[in-house]
């Protein structure tokens, strides 16, 4: 897996101050995708144990962030190498709150509970979904790219076998 991008601090994905990291590699191919290099798998930096040390210590240091947000590309092209991560993130730093996007929607995410894609869902708390729909853009949306695209409680959905969006901690 490679990454192609990683920002300490960032206020644009997701509800607080969180730590981004881009994961290389999409076959959804959205028309207007603000970032298409992404798409190659080979993009970027390999994510290295070494890397991914380093990122989990910046994470585990800094007592100012809300939580962590991975995005891409779409990260669940890279499922089990994703979810190890969260794993190795988690035993080291505790509890976090994960946001994640993807180009797929809840409902394909659901589809084989024994599947990877599947796994890396419930590690989860947050999933921004659904591709971008280029005639659907509207930049007022907060998180998402296009209006077609849902901010989904995971957790709650899971629990309750129904979507349940998700709301926001503070007021705007």
């Amino acid at each position: 897996m490679n990454i192609c991008g990683y920002y300490p601090e960032s206020i644009n994905e997701g509800e607080g101050l969180r730590a981004s990291i881009f994961v290389s590699g999409c076959r959804h191919f959205c028309k207007g995708c603000f970032s298409p290099a992404t798409w190659n798998f080979n993009y970027g930096d390999p994510f290295t144990k070494e890397r991914e040390a380093e990122i989990i210590n910046d994470i585990k240091n800094n007592p100012l962030l809300s939580g962590v947000t991975i995005l891409g590309g779409d990260p669940f092209f890279s499922a089990s190498e994703v979810s190890a991560f969260i794993d190795r993130l988690v035993q080291e730093v505790g509890p976090i709150s994960i946001w994640i996007y993807s180009g797929y929607t809840y409902e394909e995410l659901i589809e084989q509970t024994d599947s990877p894609e599947y796994e890396l869902l419930r590690r989860c708390q947050v999933l921004v979904d659904g591709r971008f729909v280029e005639k659907l853009r509207d930049p007022s949306l907060l998180y998402c790219g296009s209006s077609n695209q849902r901010l989904i409680d995971i957790q709650q959905s899971l629990s309750h076998g129904e979507i349940k969006l998700w709301k926001p901690t503070y007021s705007f």
